[in-house]
């Protein structure tokens, strides 16, 4: 069997940077452990397969699966996916164009708002799935320092402190001192599985308030390596939880609040994810991820 391949670059506007993903299309005759097989294959952190769609009005059915799993959801599949099947399904005429892109994810209904322009990366948002649990506390600084290779004193800074949010997936919050401190950051794999798996955890997610970019708000890491992610250039959906970890801390004003997160400068790979939170009576009751994509490569897979 034949089938067409593509890899974007997502959260960039500009190949080889922001995180790969690739997209498998025509994928419904492919089985599960085949699907596992092919994403073990391109090793990327997340590959897609687009499938005919099961429910009205939606554009695509996808699964997603890193080199280890499927996953019910993530963000820069989901973003890479709807630029790619807008680029494909509605090219430009007048050097613009706008499409709603409906998926259906394992986790539910997901739409995308894709904006193409002739010349540019194509730029997508979707509304994130909300967070019915409330952000939790983790406890053990020591334990945690010890787990990403850096000192008690360099995790936390203002009132920020490690925090789990059991979202899908899971995550762990880590607040890191400084971009030096960031920097020095190591799975250490004697304390992680005390620290983090042996919870539940998914992902763990270091951030600081110093960046790189002046535009940027945060400067973020993320390291899931028990579903085969040593370490992710940006995480969409990491980031869409994430805003519940800012509302805790630092208490936003009810309206519209945008937040740039910069993310992959340690492993070569700058990405730029959007990140857009509604606010209301002192509660989050909206959050957006967006970024560019693009297309980098196209071949064909003999499954």
């Amino acid at each position: 069997m034949a089938l067409t391949y593509h890899i974007l670059d997502v959260f960039t506007e500009r190949p080889f940077g922001g995180n790969p993903v690739a997209v498998v299309l025509g994928a419904d005759r492919l089985s599960t452990a085949e699907m596992q097989t092919v994403a073990r294959e391109f090793n990327l952190s997340e590959t897609v397969f687009v499938l005919a769609s099961t429910s009205p009005g939606h554009t695509a059915r996808i699964r997603i699966f890193t080199p280890t799993r499927e996953l019910p959801f993530a963000g820069h599949p989901t973003i890479g996916v709807a630029v790619l099947l807008a680029e494909l399904r509605s090219p430009l005429g007048n050097g613009h164009g706008d499409a709603i892109i409906a998926l259906e994810e394992e986790i539910g209904s997901v739409r995308v708002g894709v904006r193409t322009r002739a010349g540019a990366a194509s730029f997508g948002e979707f509304d994130a799935p909300k967070v019915a649990n409330p952000v939790e506390a983790l406890s053990e600084p020591e334990q945690i320092a010890a787990s990403v290779g850096l000192i008690p004193a360099e995790i936390g800074f203002e009132n920020h402190k490690p925090t789990l949010i059991r979202g899908v997936p899971v995550f762990a919050y880590v607040p890191v001192a400084n971009l030096e401190a960031m920097a020095k950051v190591r799975v250490a794999p004697q304390h992680w599985a005390r620290a983090f798996a042996d919870r539940g955890i998914l992902g763990v997610y270091l951030y600081t308030r110093q960046c790189v970019r002046v535009q940027s708000a945060f400067h973020a890491r993320m390291f899931a390596p028990e579903i085969g992610v040593p370490e992710d250039p940006a995480t969409g959906s990491a980031a869409a939880t994430f805003a519940y970890v800012v509302q805790e801390f630092d208490a936003l004003p009810d309206g519209m609040h945008k937040r740039a997160i910069e993310q992959g400068f340690e492993m070569g790979r700058p990405s730029a994810i959007a990140l857009t939170m509604s606010v209301s009576r002192g509660k989050l009751d909206g959050v957006r991820i967006g970024g560019y994509a693009v297309r980098v490569a196209e071949g064909v897979l003999q499954v």
